[in-house]
């Protein structure tokens, strides 16, 4: 089995371990972050209590950000949720669109998509669809989306190359994506990077920040910039058992580290 394929089954088989967990009424932060025991790590994800279109039933803590709020979508706007989970920001997405527009989740997690469809059928929308599928290979047709948008989940593509040129293939000449996502700034401390991958699974799939921007870049989009930036700081527990008090605090106060970022890029 080739790397990148691996690296699908694990976060697929994370992502119906994560599906079954809701159903007990367990949640977990970060789609590839989420630990194997019963401890509650809700650190990386926002909370959406405020935002229109909420459903409770389909927010599973798996995001980092609030893609939704910066993402300039417009009422009878195509929106595509790319690892769509639940169907937490397609449904906040659904409200912007209003019943003009068209709301597409994606997910590569039939377990997912179940709960995500069960979801919609209880909100009764008929303008709100999920399909399974591989961001680095769309279902869609080019040309067909007007706003993409993703939460913590571009990290975990093996090919993020590959991902973006599918994001810049379905999209509209103008239009854009917003982006909510892991990436790195800096190298973490040698002892850290055990505990981190441990922690935050989505750390393995991060790239430096500088990196993951150039990436976007490559792939034709341009005004590629970031809207909003937040450190995420791992727990003292877990740091105290790979650093010394010094080396905690040191941490704390530099820029190196895990960010949570939400980025924005154009279709020429």
């Amino acid at each position: 089995m080739s790397d990148a394929k691996r690296v699908r089954e694990i976060v697929r088989r994370k992502y119906a371990q994560i599906a079954e967990q809701a159903d007990k009424g367990k949640e977990c932060s970060c789609s590839c972050c989420c630990p194997s025991d019963d401890v509650d790590y809700a650190t990386l994800s926002d909370k959406y209590d405020d935002l229109d279109g909420y459903v409770p039933e389909a927010d599973l803590g798996l995001g980092c950000g609030l893609p939704t709020e910066f993402a300039d979508i417009k009422a009878g706007d195509t929106v595509v949720d790319l690892g769509s989970g639940a169907g937490n920001d397609a449904f906040v997405a659904r409200s912007m669109v209003g019943g003009k527009g068209r709301v597409i989740g994606i997910d590569m997690t039939q377990e997912m998509i179940d709960k995500a469809r069960i979801n919609n059928e209880k909100m009764g929308y008929d303008n709100v669809e999920f399909y399974l599928g591989e961001i680095e290979d769309l279902p869609l047709d080019e040309n067909s989306v007007d706003v993409v948008v993703s939460n913590c989940v571009l990290n975990l593509v093996p090919d993020k190359e590959k991902a973006f040129s599918e994001i810049y293939r379905i999209l509209k000449p103008g239009a854009h994506f917003c982006i909510s996502d892991i990436v790195l700034k800096g190298e973490l401390p040698e002892k850290l990077k055990e505990s981190a991958e441990m922690y935050a699974g989505c750390v393995a799939g991060a790239l430096q920040e500088d990196e993951y921007l150039n990436t976007i870049k490559k792939t034709g989009f341009s005004n590629v910039y970031i809207k909003t930036s937040k450190k995420i700081d791992l727990p003292d527990d877990i740091l105290r058992e790979y650093l010394t008090e010094e080396e905690i605090t040191a941490l704390k106060e530099s820029r190196l580290g895990i960010l949570s970022i939400t980025v924005v890029g154009y279709k020429n």
